[in-house]
């Protein structure tokens, strides 16, 4: 074998395998003893960084999530009180103070939005359930208080829950 040959194999090969670590979206059916929770709600697990959605007693459907980073997380129960494709999106006043060079708004659709292609608004506050642009912010603490999903999650769960659900966030 040529070192040309071997050299574009080994970069062929070790692309895949950085592909395959990348972030993917991954619903997944779990068991779950938690009976505190009516079917349909939805309860997040910040110190996990999980989502569940509660299919019944013993079912949920579960996905990773970016949450609130240090300072930023908050716990409570809520509902959903808004559902968005391609939501455009004004920085709240928070973020703001801390980043003053970001535009007023930021189109829906835009790779730039931190919205990514979907979001659901919490009642009583700034806070939504989320896509995002920025895949590989999921699964870490990194937000302003929004629950951060990939994309393909976040169509997901849009699809399976409506305006009035109940959700809950647990540290």
């Amino acid at each position: 074998m040529s070192i040309k040959v071997a050299v574009a194999l080994a970069a062929t090969i070790g692309a895949g395998v950085l592909m395959s670590t990348a972030a993917q979206a991954r619903p997944e059916m779990v068991g779950t003893h938690v009976a505190d929770y009516s079917p349909g709600t939805i309860v997040v697990k910040t110190s996990e960084r999980r989502l569940y959605l509660i299919l019944d007693d013993g079912h949920a459907v579960r996905y990773p999530v970016g949450v609130g980073k240090s300072g930023k997380q908050w716990a409570g129960t809520t509902r959903i009180d808004g559902k968005y494709r391609n939501p455009a999106w004004s920085p709240p006043a928070e973020v703001r103070r801390d980043k003053p060079q970001l535009p007023d708004v930021i189109p829906g659709g835009s790779p730039r939005n931190p919205m990514g292609v979907a979001a659901m608004t919490l009642a009583g506050g700034e806070y939504a359930i989320h896509g995002t642009n920025v895949p590989g912010s999921v699964g870490g603490f990194v937000s302003y208080g929004c629950i951060r999903m990939l994309n393909d999650d976040i169509t997901d769960l849009y699809s399976r829950v409506s305006v009035g659900t109940t959700v809950v966030v647990a540290r």
